[in-house]
């Protein structure tokens, strides 16, 4: 049955992609052998769809696919070094909106979850849909304390088909990744992979729940910011109950004013609210489009849909503060040198055409002040030149870039005159100066320490099999300077961490002598 399920599944894909003339898609990844009438169904395609666009014809492919397809478009429309601004674009307009489920069917689904009737868990229960996606559907409801909640439930047979898909998806990509000369320099199978993991983290309403309060636990020292409480008595793997949040979009800029909302002050709270997520928690709300942020009477910020997250650790924020900086110096070798350490692309960084690519960007800055130019601009025209490089960004990294520039289209909508780089700027000079701590400086040169002892263990071995070959009449050599480049970045790697080190271990040295000799001072010489 499964075998026939699956089969069913890549005709019905095949025949889309050909509906919608999409043959690269096809040819890449193999299935056009699904197709029976193959030239009839392109010939209808082209006669039928002429008037769109390519990019126009994947998002409505996407939409006709399904949850899966849908989401796999979602996350694409993040990823600006993968694909250029029309595909964007039109991904961004990609809807999560299909027919409600019956009421009947969401009764069941709860009742069964929840082991109880309606009635008896909820004082009221809204049966139609307050919005309906194609992995679950909210609903209002009051609880028997009076309290409004959101209660999400999960569509029946959502995960069964999500699963199907995600699996005929990561078949596609590692054919693709065999078949299509374009896509050496991408790791499509590893992509296809990370968006597995995430679509089934967003099927899994328990784990939204612990994301919900992970934030709420962040954001507890700040009364300017709501996360929505977790009724975990109600919660499970499929059904999700959350405090309702009401509040105005913030987008709504008619019903802000109105509200006598301080427009330029709410631009600067909601842009420290994503620059303490990023830079000072590591763990972001991946999501924040404007459905999901509200501003409540009292002028809080609440936010809501917590399916979609991203972690960022402590090298990739250092990362990020490197290079956040070096855009706002505009040095286009450090920016070309730090987008070279973040990309996973599989091909060698040419550092020296890169920095050239960034040099011309730089120049239509040359003569702005920091605070005239648009970062999400800058940010765009860097990921254009990557994307023409083929060098690929970590996901994670990706949608902290959206999140910038998202997030500087919403403070420019609230305040024309808003600077994102005051906001993040400090946040960002945090994080280059933490590089140069005492702590920071220890670990790295730790770091270096361990690779150091592995070539030094490593070498005795290497001398033997040289000298062993010379002994047998010599060896014949043939190198090429391509060879030599993993050893010499390996070493330039452990020289930096030395010399990071020496610099750090001086510091160090030259405070704690300061303070010693202060102390001296103050004791009258005598060090107690």
């Amino acid at each position: 049955m499964a075998i026939v399920q699956h089969l069913e599944r890549y005709r019905v894909i095949a025949e889309t992609l050909a509906r919608h003339g999409l043959g690269v898609l096809l040819g890449a990844s193999g299935i056009e052998r699904y197709i029976p009438f193959r030239h009839s169904i392109a010939r209808v395609a082209h006669r039928s769809q002429h008037s769109y666009s390519t990019a126009a014809h994947v998002r409505l492919a996407l939409e006709e696919l399904g949850p899966a397809f849908v989401k796999l478009g979602q996350l694409l429309s993040t990823r600006p070094d993968l694909l250029p601004p029309t595909y964007l674009g039109e991904l961004a307009k990609l809807q999560d909106a299909v027919p409600a489920v019956p009421e009947a069917t969401i009764q069941q689904v709860l009742e069964a979850e929840l082991g109880a009737s309606v009635e008896s868990l909820f004082q009221e229960f809204d049966l139609s849909p307050l919005a309906s996606a194609s992995i679950g559907q909210a609903h209002a409801a009051t609880l028997h304390d009076g309290t409004e909640v959101v209660v999400k439930v999960r569509r029946p047979g959502a995960v069964e088909q999500v699963d199907v898909d995600l699996e005929i998806l990561q078949n596609l990509a590692a054919q693709a990744a065999r078949r299509w000369e374009d896509a050496a320099d991408y790791d499509l199978p590893g992509l296809a992979e990370e968006f597995s993991r995430t679509l089934r983290a967003e099927l899994d309403y328990l784990a939204e729940g612990r994301n919900a309060e992970k934030f709420a636990q962040n954001f507890a020292d700040n009364p300017g910011v709501h996360i929505p409480k977790v009724y975990w008595e109600t919660t499970t793997t499929r059904v999700l109950t959350l405090e309702r949040i009401r509040g105005l979009k913030v987008s709504d800029l008619e019903a802000l004013d109105a509200a006598g909302i301080d427009r330029p002050a709410l631009a600067a709270r909601a842009t420290e609210v994503v620059a303490q997520m990023i830079f000072d928690d590591g763990f972001f709300h991946a999501d924040p489009h404007p459905g999901n942020l509200f501003i409540e009477p009292d002028g809080r910020i609440g936010l809501i849909d917590f399916g979609m997250v991203g972690v960022v650790d402590a090298e990739l924020r250092e990362r990020l503060g490197v290079l956040l900086v070096a855009l706002t110096r505009k040095d286009p070798h450090r920016i070309a040198a730090a987008l070279a350490r973040l990309s996973t692309s599989t091909q060698r960084v040419d550092l020296g055409e890169l920095s050239r690519d960034m040099q011309a960007i730089v120049k239509l800055y040359d003569d702005l002040p920091i605070a005239d130019i648009a970062v999400g601009k800058l940010i765009r025209e860097v990921l254009s030149v990557m994307r023409r490089r083929h060098l690929q960004l970590p996901r994670e990294f990706s949608l902290v870039l959206k999140m910038v520039v998202m997030t500087e289209g919403m403070g420019v909508s609230l305040d024309p005159s808003f600077n994102i780089e005051e906001v993040l700027g400090p946040y960002a000079q945090r994080l280059v100066a933490a590089r140069y701590s005492p702590a920071s400086v220890a670990r790295h040169l730790a770091e270096a320490g361990v690779d150091a002892l592995e070539i030094a263990t490593q070498l005795p071995v290497q001398l033997r099999r040289l000298q062993a070959m010379l002994d047998e009449g010599g060896p014949e050599v043939h190198l090429r300077t391509g060879d030599l480049e993993p050893i010499v970045e390996r070493l330039d790697s452990i020289s930096k961490r030395v010399m990071l080190g020496v610099v750090g271990v001086a510091v160090v040295r030259g405070v704690v002598e300061i303070v010693t000799t202060t102390l001296r001072r103050k004791r009258g010489g005598v060090l107690r």
